[in-house]
């Protein structure tokens, strides 16, 4: 898999930009065939960092309604990426 199949785009919310700030950890949703390994070289690749800890975790999609209608939305994977203390990555 090209690097950008496998990070998919980061997670942008108020809980990850507090994990940027005070962990140096940052959330991106990735491809859910996707290992750790291949998270971690993708991101240090595409990002030019050094990485020092990835969790993963998946998602099942939610049961959403639209009228007499009922679908569900698609299961993903996110990643959480812990960077070295002298790496930072702007996302803005």
């Amino acid at each position: 898999m090209d690097d950008h199949e496998i990070v998919v785009r980061p997670i942008i919310t108020e809980q990850s930009t507090h994990f940027a700030n005070v962990k140096n950890a940052y959330s991106f949703e990735v491809n859910s065939k996707a290992n750790k390994a291949q998270v971690k070289q993708a991101i240090e690749r595409l990002y030019e960092v050094k990485v020092k800890d990835v969790r993963t975790a998946n998602y099942k999609g939610k049961t959403r309604r639209k009228g007499r209608f009922i679908g569900r939305k698609s299961d993903w994977k996110k990643a959480v990426v812990v960077l070295d203390e002298q790496y930072h990555i702007d996302l803005f």
